[in-house]
């Protein structure tokens, strides 16, 4: 990673901050993409450089809010009709996706806040809003408090390493950890919730 720090270090302010933001809302498409190690590694650079803190965790937040909204829209727009045909039919039955839709509607609120902080699931959670047809507004609100939070944790967890990039990877290690055993604890259920009610008469 030192390296790669190094690299960072030697890009134009504005080349970093483009690049740190765009990686962030691509996250939402790609979730591959290890945006947050980046923005860290961002406030790392603010502590250390002449970077300003505040851009890069306006940018990151901003490019996050608005790539999961896309994500949104794309799938209120076409998620529905995905999941009736094609390969979309084999993924979520009808009574599948009405059952997920009365979950959205008693819990989609806690749950889009909470999945903002956990990998892998950040990037699902708006796809399934969307396709069940949530009103934009209970979307939005829960994606940009809980994102705002979220990186701007980031920023600060950079900026607390100062300029000791070891300290800044065991923390991140520490975290990432934590956070990749709850996105997998919520991957089961969802695995679990899924097989159990592939057949109507589950549900009765």
């Amino acid at each position: 990673m030192t390296e790669f720090v190094a690299w960072m270090d030697r890009l134009p302010n504005l080349a970093l901050y483009i690049s740190l933001s765009v990686g962030a809302g691509l996250e939402n498409l790609i979730p591959a993409i290890p945006a947050d190690t980046f923005v860290a590694l961002g406030g790392l650079l603010a502590g250390a450089g002449d970077l300003e803190a505040i851009w890069i965790f306006l940018g990151t937040w901003a490019c996050n809010v608005a790539g999961a909204l896309f994500v949104y829209r794309m799938s209120y727009t076409h998620g529905a009709a995905f999941f009736e045909r094609g390969l979309g039919r084999y993924l979520l039955k009808p009574h599948q996706m009405s059952r997920m839709a009365g979950f959205y509607r008693r819990w989609g609120t806690p749950a889009i806040f909470l999945s903002r902080f956990l990998p892998g699931v950040r990037a699902i959670v708006p796809v399934f809003a969307g396709a069940t047809h949530q009103p934009w507004s209970r979307v939005l609100v829960p994606l940009t408090v809980a994102s705002a939070i979220w990186y701007g944790g980031l920023v600060r967890l950079g900026l607390l390493a100062g300029e000791n990039l070891a300290r800044l990877e065991l923390m991140l290690a520490g975290l990432n950890r934590g956070l990749a055993l709850a996105a997998a604890l919520v991957g089961l259920l969802i695995g679990l919730w899924w097989y159990r009610t592939r057949h109507p008469v589950e549900d009765e």
